[in-house]
């Protein structure tokens, strides 16, 4: 029976597991796992000093760290690999970007009167420097949650659009749990009025292309950022909206 009850543990757990993959969006997949590697390797440090076994394992790490650097020179020799490890969000190990001309910048940017946002087309993360008003000339990232909350508040007395960007940073890089505290809060990503019409300057650096890219460069660009930037993934109508903008623009659709 006990047997039983473990087994019926570990399958609901991996189903968890799973629709937890599925539905998270993939830059946090990869910083929660990142945070139970250190604390993993923090235990079996903690473990290894209690048993006395110590020393085996840093005699162990000592000699795989050259295996490790020569692993690392042999990837950058080979562009499939490089791709590959880009894919899972490894680029920093693969080295200098190989992409192509149409998708050098791999960084997509909406300004608005307060905020210009960053968004890493390599690993999903979204950061944003303040422009103007508190903080000024901050990044986003540097910012404490009350700080960011004090923003907010201004942004949605005096401009919408900012207020709806910096929305939908919380929803994705911070604890969602935000919303609780949130007095003046409405719908998750809520799309504010539009104001003026995208410049193709704007188009191009919100899908993260360079200039006179292709249409398939575009639709690739506009496909990959819908994905990140969906509601549902993490993004906001908002964000949503100013992407496909900018790809009716640029096609002219």
């Amino acid at each position: 029976m006990a047997r039983l009850l473990i087994l019926v543990g570990i399958l609901a757990t991996i189903l968890w597991l799973l629709h937890w993959f599925r539905t998270t969006p993939a830059h946090r997949v990869s910083r929660t796992l990142r945070k139970a590697a250190v604390w993993g390797l923090i235990a079996i440090l903690v473990l290894a000093a209690a048993t006395g076994r110590l020393n085996p394992i840093f005699a162990a790490v000592g000699a795989a760290i050259p295996l490790l650097l020569r692993a690392a020179n042999l990837i950058r020799l080979f562009p499939a690999v490089q791709q590959l490890l880009r894919g899972l969000g490894l680029g920093g190990l693969a080295g200098p970007g190989t992409a192509s001309a149409g998708n050098r910048a791999q960084t997509s940017r909406i300004r608005t009167r307060y905020l210009e946002m960053f968004l890493d087309h390599g690993t999903g993360t979204m950061d944003g420097e303040v422009l103007d008003g508190p903080f000024q000339g901050r990044r986003l990232a540097d910012l404490t949650l009350d700080e960011l909350m004090r923003m907010i508040e201004l942004y949605r007395e005096t401009d919408a659009q900012s207020a709806a960007v910096l929305e939908a940073y919380l929803d994705r890089e911070r604890d969602p749990d935000w919303r609780r505290s949130d007095q003046g809060g409405g719908r998750p990503g809520r799309a504010p009025p539009h104001g003026e019409r995208l410049t193709e300057t704007e188009a191009w650096s919100i899908l993260g292309l360079e200039p006179g890219a292709d249409a398939a460069s575009i639709r690739a660009a506009h496909r990959r950022l819908m994905q990140r930037l969906h509601p549902d993934r993490g993004g906001s109508d908002y964000l949503a909206a100013k992407i496909n903008e900018a790809k009716r623009l640029l096609l002219g659709d």
